[in-house]
């Protein structure tokens, strides 16, 4: 994985946090947003953890940048008061949020999770972005609502997938929900995601939180 922050103590504990666990490789550090991009075209890691608030090119472009090149594995770092860069890394494609006073164990699982296929996110910025989905969102730094989504193209299965990630659960979760394998679930949530034209796991459970509003 990679490592994104533009303050080099924070970098440097998140560092050593990530090579304390079994499993978790970190193979590159940026401290901008530019050199995150070039790093990550080139290493190509299962996961870039990425700081929204970076010089150069924050990582908001940063991220769209990455999911554009086909790296879709960024986890943002976010802070719960700043909605424009939380908004911004959902429009660009995110798999996660995570806040940064997260724990260490909170860390090391959130980028576990990432590396499975499964997106991951803050239970407090659920909260704030289902709310602000939940209603019109004015300006250009804020979320653009929903809209409707065209079930029509999604089959039954991916239809009940669908539902899954709106609910939350993991690829493991949805293949024991619905009795399938887990390689099927990844199977179905990637084609629901190509048919919607979402770039993440997020965007999807936010279209189908959408349904129930």
């Amino acid at each position: 994985m990679l490592v994104a922050d533009d303050q080099p103590a924070v970098r440097a504990g998140l560092v050593l946090i990530l090579r304390s666990a079994a499993g978790i490789d970190v193979v590159g550090e940026a401290g901008d947003g530019a050199a995150a991009v070039e790093l990550a075209l080139r290493l190509r890691p299962d996961v870039v953890l990425m700081d929204l608030r970076m010089p150069r090119l924050d990582g908001v472009a940063a991220t769209r940048e990455l999911v554009d090149g086909g790296v879709r594995g960024v986890l943002a770092l976010t802070t719960f008061d700043v909605d424009e860069y939380l908004f911004g890394a959902l429009r660009a494609g995110a798999a996660g949020f995570l806040l940064k006073d997260a724990s260490a164990d909170e860390l090391i699982d959130a980028v576990r999770a990432v590396a499975r296929g499964d997106g991951v996110v803050a239970p407090a910025v659920t909260r704030r972005v289902l709310a602000a989905f939940s209603g019109p969102i004015a300006g250009p730094q804020g979320a653009p609502p929903p809209g409707p989504v065209p079930l029509g193209v999604l089959t039954a299965r991916e239809r009940d997938v669908l539902a899954c990630l709106g609910e939350g659960l993991s690829n493991a979760g949805i293949a024991a929900r619905l009795g399938i394998a887990e390689a099927t679930t990844k199977t179905h949530v990637s084609r629901i995601l190509a048919k919607l034209g979402l770039q993440s796991r997020m965007q999807a459970a936010l279209a189908a939180r959408a349904l129930d509003t």
